[in-house]
């Protein structure tokens, strides 16, 4: 019945501890871990060693076989601290400490055939990661979509291959039967379980806590830029619907009706996240739960993204995760030349999925209006942190009073790097510019040491905090560690 066990290890029946971040108040900071194991083994208690507490796991979610056990715990703040669990010892550095650094990650994995890649080249940055962070422990590990390349799971079921072969506006009438809805949300499972089993991966989720964000590619490729009749389709609903349950259980370690306090959100329409410490704000805006081809988000994505910039104290630093980046090139001539040559109509979802698409004009310039506020009138600092384009660059906006938004781009850890022309391509659009909102311009600029604004090597991004000053180095598979960029 289920086509995901054709690949990968459908024999993985245990995975964790999974660290989450849930934030801090400057005393303890609290933390979620998260264990799968099968139904006839309850796990151990989790120990904290400052106090000796004993936590018991709770179980979330039973499903397949196995169990989802979630334990909710603290540690102190401001001090290296410990935890052990299954007769192992796990150290965790503070992300409220003065001196702090902070991995960055997107784009785990490949469109097609992620399963069959030799791990150790998949895993390359991976392991380049676990290897800088026994050097230097990283306090927080932000993951900024495509956690999971999910996009075979239009094989999962007969229903769900003849839905996927028809053209695009005429998918309506395939029923989303019981079996295949089974068959969907074994594979998005059975799926987690062998990304996060990986060697690489079950090393850092154990000893650095995560803030994650979905992308497309958590649900299939291209999810809410398609166009309506796909969408809201009784298989395009199924989909995202599975594929929402298992981003709760493995991205949020939540389910629905049981929302962290970090949520946007405590219904569940949006899945946004503010993870908070003294002094820095993690935001995590969910763009893809409410996405049509006309809009990036809806009235509660919107909602609960403003009430949590508002909520962030005058003066604070903040890190917004945005899935796609929030600056980049002029793409209407594309679009424009899209609407006619019928080759590069077929990329006409991958153009809708960004911020800078004429669909999304006024939304773009609302979110960027609201960055540019809360940085002039409230004596913060904003960091944009984003992946999604298999690139690295970086880009700035000069805002009214003089100081620049930073964005930053790290893109993928996992897929494989473009062709040439692709950054190359990109890079002319850039030099164009564009500028949505007056008197606060956009450039696109090279990393540190590169001549060409995009550069095409698989990456991870490294932010570090030495005494209230943020500098940010992006690791390149090929080139190495770029010098500081201050920010």
């Amino acid at each position: 019945m289920f086509a995901e066990q054709s690949k990968g290890d459908p024999a993985i029946d245990r995975v964790g501890p999974l660290l989450y971040a849930r934030g801090g108040d400057g005393h303890r900071n609290r933390l979620a871990a998260l264990v799968v194991r099968p139904e006839s083994d309850e796990p151990a208690p989790l120990h904290v060693d400052d106090d000796g507490v004993a936590i018991e796991a709770q179980p979330i979610a039973t499903l397949f076989g196995v169990v989802v056990w979630r334990y909710d715990f603290s540690l102190p703040a401001a001090q290296p601290a410990s935890y052990r669990l299954g007769g192992e010892r796990f150290e965790i550095m503070p992300p409220d400490d003065p001196n702090v650094r902070i991995a960055y990650v997107s784009c785990n994995g490949q469109e097609n055939g992620d399963l069959d890649r030799d791990v150790g080249e998949r895993d390359a940055m991976w392991n380049r990661l676990v290897e800088e962070h026994a050097r230097a422990p990283f306090a927080l590990m932000l993951q900024g979509g495509d956690q999971l390349y999910a996009d075979d799971v239009l094989t999962a079921h007969e229903a769900v291959r003849r839905w996927s072969k028809r053209p695009k506006r005429a998918r309506a009438d395939i029923a989303f039967t019981e079996d295949a809805h089974e068959a969907v949300r074994h594979f998005y499972f059975r799926r987690y379980l062998t990304t996060l089993a990986r060697p690489a991966m079950r090393t850092l989720a154990a000893r650095v806590p995560s803030i994650m964000m979905w992308d497309d590619h958590d649900i299939f490729d291209g999810w809410g830029s398609h166009p309506e009749p796909l969408l809201d389709s009784p298989v395009g609903r199924g989909l995202f619907e599975a594929a929402r349950e298992m981003f709760l259980l493995f991205q949020l370690a939540a389910n629905d009706g049981a929302m962290p306090d970090i949520a946007f959100d405590a219904s569940g329409r949006t899945l946004g996240v503010a993870v908070r410490y003294p002094g820095l704000s993690i935001l995590a805006p969910d763009l893809r739960s409410e996405r049509r081809p006309d809009r990036v988000m809806g009235e509660a994505g919107w909602s609960g993204f403003e009430r949590a910039m508002a909520a962030t104290p005058d003066g604070g630093r903040i890190l917004l995760m945005s899935s796609v980046p929030a600056l980049g090139p002029r793409l209407s001539w594309v679009e424009a030349i899209a609407d006619i040559v019928p080759k590069i109509r077929e990329l006409e979802d991958d153009l809708r999925d960004q911020w800078q698409s004429r669909s999304h004009r006024q939304e773009w310039q609302r979110f960027l209006r609201l960055l540019a506020v809360r940085q002039e009138e409230f004596r913060g600092r904003v960091i944009v942190v984003s992946g999604e384009i298999h690139l690295a660059t970086r880009g700035e906006m000069r805002l009214k009073d003089g100081s620049r938004l930073h964005q930053l781009v790290a893109s993928g850890i996992s897929h494989p790097a473009p062709r040439d022309f692709y950054p190359r391509m990109l890079g002319l659009l850039a030099r164009v510019g564009e500028s949505p909102l007056p008197k606060r311009k956009i450039r696109l600029r090279p990393l540190p040491s590169k001549r060409a604004i995009y550069t095409g090597e698989r990456n991870y991004l490294v932010l570090s905090r030495a005494d209230a000053e943020w500098t940010a180095q992006w690791e390149l598979e090929d080139s190495g560690r770029t010098p500081f960029l201050s920010l």
